[in-house]
């Protein structure tokens, strides 16, 4: 049997599979070492970083729902320096591309985080964190707003040489005025989607689970909302897609290539089995030579509407 080929060149980053971790999820790669072999994966994708450290939210920052989870973690991060010193050594070890989340409260702290990344060794590209629900500043701020969402792309895109791949808010009326905006200011990639927002109440007290008092719901819940808006968004643009929410069994994958994502990212279900991402890459390459395909390109975008 030929064994298929499953790299992927996603926005100018070559990726040995197409399988990746969402930010958020996996600290950052040092954590889950001693569980799963990291160079297996297509990249890595950090927890975000801002330039100054954030303490984040107030405790309890989790809640799990019958069918996902809600996080209110605020974005917490060592920040850039710190970040670099701690982190950058180990992950500079790895075969395997490392792609950084980045954000900012304003559009000058955007621009700071972009620019000091993008003379750092071992990064492969940036993802731009504009749809994070959990601060009261930035995040989906910029997510939303399709004025602030261009003024922000468009100054990060100035500021880098680097890959840059734009995470999209499902938190809007139009997903594809969005990835339209993303690629007319220069992204070189889209990802989505990110959390939405959510609310749980203990009703002994009636007060919010969560410290932050609501949260984003991540998980099976909101799979199929996110194979939607990335079928929407990727046959909107030209640049290319990459598909994540809820993904926990391989069919969660292939539903997002088929849609036409290029790459796929595995999130909440790392926090109940890290070796997720593992089964994932696995089942892809099974399910390609169950069909006989010998490359991605005869999976990705494949998706046949009439019913």
């Amino acid at each position: 049997m030929i064994k298929p080929d499953l790299t992927v060149n996603f926005a100018g980053i070559a990726m040995k599979n197409p399988v990746t971790v969402a930010s958020g999820t996996f600290g950052y790669g040092s954590e889950y070492a001693a569980y799963l072999d990291l160079n297996r994966l297509g990249a890595i994708v950090v927890k975000g970083i801002s330039m100054d450290p954030v303490m984040g939210n107030p405790l309890p920052r989790t809640h799990e729902t019958r069918s996902g989870m809600m996080n209110a973690i605020g974005l917490q991060n060592p920040g850039y320096a710190e970040f670099v010193s701690d982190y950058m050594p180990f992950l500079r070890t790895l075969d395997v591309p490392l792609i950084v989340n980045v954000w900012g409260r304003t559009i000058e702290q955007y621009e700071a985080v972009v620019r000091a990344f993008d003379v750092l060794d071992g990064v492969a590209g940036l993802e731009l964190n504009v749809s994070c629900p959990n601060i009261k500043q930035g995040g989906n701020l910029f997510g939303t707003n399709l004025d602030l969402f261009r003024e922000v792309v468009d100054a990060a895109r100035k500021q880098t040489q680097l890959p840059l791949i734009v995470k999209l808010s499902p938190n809007v009326a139009d997903i594809t005025a969005f990835a339209k905006a993303a690629e007319s200011c220069g992204a070189d990639g889209l990802s989505l989607i990110n959390t939405l927002p959510a609310l749980a109440i203990d009703v002994e007290t009636g007060r919010p689970i969560l410290g932050n008092g609501t949260g984003g719901l991540s998980g099976p819940a909101i799979h199929p909302v996110a194979v939607k808006l990335v079928w929407e968004a990727a046959k909107s643009v030209s640049i290319p897609v990459m598909g994540m929410g809820g993904i926990d069994e391989v069919n969660d994958a292939l539903e997002f290539l088929i849609v036409g994502a290029s790459a796929v990212a595995v999130g909440t279900a790392t926090f109940r089995d890290p070796r997720t991402v593992l089964r994932i890459i696995d089942g892809i390459e099974a399910y390609m030579q169950r069909h006989e395909y010998a490359s991605l390109s005869e999976v990705i975008g494949t998706v046949d509407m009439n019913r």
